[in-house]
Formats: C-alpha cells, structure tokens, sequence
C-alpha cells in the first residue's frame, strides 16, 4: 500500500509540476495563418480565419505592447490591392476623432508595391498620395511595406504596415523628425 501511495503521489506531483508549466508559460504566438489563432492574452487574438475579429481584437481588446508585439511577430506579408477601409487604433484620442478625418486607403499596386492615396473625410475623397516598396521597418528593422508621403503635400509623414493574417494589415505612421515620434498605429482591411 506505500507503494501504491507513493507512485500515486509522483504522480499527482508530475500532473501540477505540468499544470504548472501549461499555466504559467507564456503563449506561443504565431502570424502564421497555418497555425490558427494567436492569442496575445486577455482577448487580444490574431485570427486567419476571421478577420473582423481580429480587427476588433486590434482596437479594443489589445493593448500597445500586444500591438507591438503582434508587429513584430508578421513577416511583411502581401501588399493590400485596391479599396481599403482603415481604423486608428492609437493613440486614444484619435481614435474617436479620425473617422471623420481618415477612412482607408486606396492601393495601386503589385507585388512589388506602386503607390497609394487616403481616403479622407467620410466622403472618402481621395488625397495624399504616398509611394510603397518594402524597406526595414522603422520600428524593428525587419522587412515591411513603406508607404512614404514625400511626394505628397505631407512629406514628413511615413507609415509602415504589415500583413498580420491574410487580408488585416497593421502599421505605424511616424514623423519623420528628430527621434522619429509614433502619430499613429492603425489597421486596415480591404473594403
């Protein structure tokens, strides 16, 4: 009967030692659609196979570190093509006020970029114009889509955007100035 108890014991212990580990290691995420869902915690997820979800993950439920974090774990993935609808997903105070400034994008481009123009006010009145290509990204250097508004009549402004699942793109529009300082993080889906 000790020996019963004991092995019985070795193996309660093995069972929390695992449970253990399950609960206290961190989520394997993955941008890999392959892979399924990506889960950022508490609710912030990364879903090939529903991009709605994954933009109302992106605006409501992640947080800017899960954000950046998602970034950095796409590879640049395909260029957006044609029509696109866009949200800003920071800072908060733009959040509430860009829907009536900024609406999406609109993409002519290949498989090696070409160019793009906003759709601004809720009209979508096209306006500034910006060149993409792949460049290193401004936030981690890895490979990503420039959208760079120099031959605009904004030319300070530079945004990058990667492929986070098939058909969800998430970037970053920075002023190119000094230190470079974060405008906005936005996501956009085709429309």
């Amino acid at each position: 009967m000790n020996a019963s108890r004991a092995r019985l014991m070795s193996t309660s212990a093995l069972c929390a030692a695992v449970a253990s580990l399950l609960l206290h290691s961190p989520a394997v995420v993955s941008a890999d659609p392959v892979a399924g869902i990506a889960d950022y915690g508490n609710g912030c997820l990364v879903d090939p196979g529903n991009r709605a979800a994954t933009v109302d993950s992106l605006r409501f439920r992640c947080g800017v570190a899960q954000q950046d974090q998602i970034y950095r774990d796409a590879q640049a993935g395909a260029i957006a093509t044609g029509l696109t609808n866009g949200w800003v997903t920071r800072p908060p105070q733009l959040e509430a006020t860009a829907p009536a400034l900024w609406i999406g994008k609109v993409f002519r481009t290949g498989p090696d970029g070409g160019s793009l123009t906003n759709r601004v006010t809720g009209a979508g009145i096209e306006a500034f114009p910006a060149d993409v290509y792949r460049a290193p990204s401004v936030l981690d250097g890895a490979p990503a889509w420039a959208l760079n508004y120099a031959p605009s009549p904004t030319p300070q402004v530079y945004d990058e955007i990667r492929e986070i699942t098939p058909g969800v793109w998430f970037g970053y529009s920075w002023w190119r100035e000094g230190s470079w300082p974060l405008l906005a993080a936005f996501v956009l889906t085709p429309a």
